[in-house]
C-alpha cells in the first residue's frame, strides 16, 4: 500500500530515535525540561518572536493561538475550509466561547478586499465583534496552496490599522518556505501568533509550537495546563523535532516533486481532475468527476493507494518522506486508471 492519505502517517527515522533516546529531560510542567526550553528559544528565534510554547498538536497550538487574540463572545474571521473551523471539532467554540464568520474562495486564497468588507472590529452592543482573523499557509483543503507573500503583507497591514489580531495557522508553513524562498522570519513578523507543526512533513512522531509575544506564551502556558495538556519529560519529543529541523526541512522539496509526479500522472488518464498548476507542495486535491470520492477512495485502497476524502466529490492525496517520487508515480498512475475507469497498467 502506497500511503497518501496524510503526511502525518510518517514514521520516525533512525537518526531521529537515536536524538530522542539521547536527549537530556526535566519536567517541563517546571520548565525544567533543557531539550524542550532550547526547541522553544530556537523555533521563537526562527519567526522573530520573543517566546514560543511546545504543544502536543496543530489543534491546540490553534486553540491557544487564537484563545490569545479573541475573547468569549466575539469572532475570528477566516476560510471557510480553513483547519481552525472544519477539523478541529468545534473547539474555538466549545472550549473559549469563540464564533466565526467565513468567507469563500475556491483554493484557500482570497482577496484583501474582500477580508476587509467582512470584518467589524467595533460591532457595537448588538452584534459581535471581530477580534481576530486567521490565515492557513499552506492551506490544506485548498489543495497545498501557497498564500502569495504580498497578500499576508496586505491582511498584516489591514489587521493592524483595524486593531485587531493576525494568527497563522502554518502546520505547513515549512513547505511554504521552501516552495517560495521567504524567509521564516519574514512570515513570522506579519502575525500575533503562529502555529507550525513537527508531525507532518518535518515527520516527528509529535508536536507543534505556538509562537508569540513573550506575554502571550506566558498565558497559553498556564492555559495549556487548564487544558489538561502540560506534559512533563517532554524533552524525547522535542529531540525529535529538532533533529527534523535539522535533516528534514532541506528535503521539502523532495515532496512537492512526488506531488507533481503523482498529478501529473493522474492528469495523464483523467485530464478533468486537476490542473497541474495547482500543485505547488506536497497536496494534490482532485476531482473524482461523476463518482463520490468514497467511491474513488475505496477502489483506490483496492488498487494498492491509499487517500482520503475532502468532499463530496473531492479526494486529496499527501506526499512525504516515507513515499519516494517513483513510489508517487506509481500511485499516480493507478488512481488515474480509477478515474479513468480503465485496468492500471
Amino acid at each position: 500500500m502506497i500511503d497518501l492519505r496524510s503526511d502525518t502517517v510518517t514514521r520516525p527515522t533512525a537518526g531521529m530515535l537515536a536524538a530522542m533516546a539521547a536527549a537530556p529531560v526535566g519536567d517541563d510542567v517546571y520548565a525544567e525540561d533543557p531539550t524542550v526550553n532550547a526547541l522553544e528559544a530556537r523555533v521563537a528565534a526562527m519567526f522573530g518572536h520573543e517566546a514560543a510554547l511546545f504543544c502536543t498538536t496543530g489543534s491546540l497550538a490553534n486553540l491557544l493561538g487564537v484563545w490569545c487574540l479573541v475573547q468569549p463572545g466575539q469572532e475570528l474571521v477566516c476560510d471557510v475550509r480553513a483547519h481552525v473551523v472544519r477539523a478541529e471539532m468545534g473547539a474555538h467554540a466549545a472550549l473559549h466561547g469563540i464564533t466565526t464568520r467565513t468567507w469563500d474562495s475556491a483554493n484557500g486564497v482570497t482577496d484583501t478586499a474582500t477580508i476587509a468588507g467582512l470584518i467589524t472590529p467595533d460591532a457595537g452592543p448588538y452584534l459581535v465583534s471581530t477580534a481576530a482573523v486567521a490565515l492557513e499557509n499552506t492551506h490544506n483543503f485548498g489543495g497545498g496552496t501557497v498564500q502569495p507573500y504580498e497578500h499576508l503583507v496586505e491582511v498584516s497591514a489591514l489587521c493592524r490599522d483595524a486593531g485587531i489580531g493576525l494568527h497563522l495557522d502554518g502546520a505547513r508553513l515549512w513547505n511554504a518556505h521552501v516552495a517560495t524562498g521567504v524567509p521564516l522570519a519574514d512570515y513570522g513578523r506579519l502575525f500575533d501568533t503562529v502555529n507550525v507543526c513537527f508531525s507532518k512533513g518535518l515527520g516527528a512522531p509529535i508536536g507543534s509550537m505556538l509562537v508569540s509575544s513573550a506575554a502571550h506564551i506566558a498565558r497559553t502556558r498556564v492555559q495549556r495546563k487548564r487544558l489538561g495538556s502540560g506534559w512533563r519529560q517532554a524533552g524525547v519529543l522535542a529531540a525529535a523535532a529538532d533533529y527534523a529541523l535539522d535533516h528534514h526541512l532541506p528535503r521539502l522539496g523532495e515532496d512537492h516533486a512526488a506531488a507533481a509526479a503523482f498529478a501529473a500522472e493522474v492528469v495523464a488518464q483523467a485530464p478533468d481532475a486537476l490542473s497541474l498548476a495547482s500543485v505547488v507542495t506536497n497536496i494534490v486535491v482532485f476531482d473524482t468527476g461523476e463518482r463520490t470520492a468514497v467511491d474513488v477512495v475505496a477502489a483506490a485502497a483496492r488498487a494498492g493507494v491509499a487517500l482520503s476524502a475532502v468532499g463530496p466529490r473531492q479526494a486529496r492525496a499527501v506526499t512525504h518522506q516515507d513515499v519516494t517520487v517513483e513510489e508517487a508515480q506509481t500511485a499516480g498512475r493507478l488512481v488515474g486508471a480509477v478515474l479513468a475507469g480503465v485496468p492500471a497498467q
